[in-house]
């Protein structure tokens, strides 16, 4: 099973044409899907009017070079080990889902579009990063949803409350967990499970990647910017505007402690 590309045995009934083409689709739907929330919500427009106004408070001017080290350490700081959630089991959790699905559709891309058929030698490196990745999302996935989001943990609502915000999570997390199973059953020659749970990856796999307009898919694109600004802003000092803290020392002439939140 974690050897084998699943794939390649597909192709007896599938065409591999037929797959590449979804795997273009796919891709297609997360370039226009994402490209549609930038205009619709006005992302883009946000963070370059954000900075604007940001550099119009800024004490100082920021320089080429210095904006390149700046980008340099969000993308290492923030964006490869999403360093802002500093060590906490909810940023292991996000670091395994993140990884984890990067191994899982890359290799998904490989093996589809270089290895398509059984007569094809696979390198063992891809099936084996490919069951890596989707049991890295189950790993990280189930262990947010289930334990560390803030209102399961802090606030006992249920783990099955869903909203709109949680399309992405759920069916990345129904994607490779119906993958896992159908590469299972596939490999111990039970075909009709087989069959079952490759038809449920499929639309598990469509609903991700057509619901990027409607889920936080499109997110992982705004963040590092987000992040970028920020750091920018501190360098320039237009984030010493704001006001004190609530619990800021009582020369500010606010005597009031900050009450520890009650949330995760």
């Amino acid at each position: 099973m974690l050897t084998s590309n699943p794939f390649s045995e597909l192709a007896v009934s599938i065409p591999p044409g037929v797959m590449q083409a979804y795997v273009f689709l796919a891709l297609l739907l997360v370039i226009g899907g994402t490209a549609f929330d930038v205009i619709h919500k006005g992302s883009a427009r946000y963070f370059f009017e954000n900075m604007q106004r940001s550099k119009k408070r800024g004490k100082r001017t920021v320089g080429g070079a210095e904006k390149v080290a700046i980008a340099a350490k969000t993308f290492t700081h923030d964006v490869l080990v999403t360093g802002e959630l500093g060590n906490s089991n909810r940023r292991i959790a996000h670091l395994l889902g993140m990884y984890g699905f990067i191994l899982f559709v890359i290799s998904t891309a490989v093996m589809i579009i270089s290895y398509p058929t059984a007569g094809d030698l696979t390198p063992i490196i891809w099936p084996l990063l490919w069951h890596l990745g989707a049991l890295m999302v189950c790993v990280g996935g189930y262990w947010f949803w289930f334990v560390m989001r803030v209102d399961v943990a802090s606030e006992g609502a249920s783990p099955f409350q869903l909203m709109k915000a949680d399309l992405f999570i759920l069916s990345l997390l129904a994607t490779t967990t119906f993958a896992l199973l159908w590469s299972f059953f596939q490999a111990i020659g039970a075909s009709g499970l087989g069959v079952f749970f490759f038809v449920l990856f499929i639309i598990a796999a469509t609903i991700m990647f057509g619901g990027v307009p409607w889920s936080k898919f499109a997110h992982m694109f705004f963040k590092p910017a987000a992040a970028f600004e920020k750091r920018l802003s501190e360098a320039d000092g237009s984030m010493n505007n704001l006001p004190p803290p609530v619990d800021a020392p009582a020369k500010f002439g606010l005597g009031i402690k900050r009450e520890q939140a009650n949330h995760y």
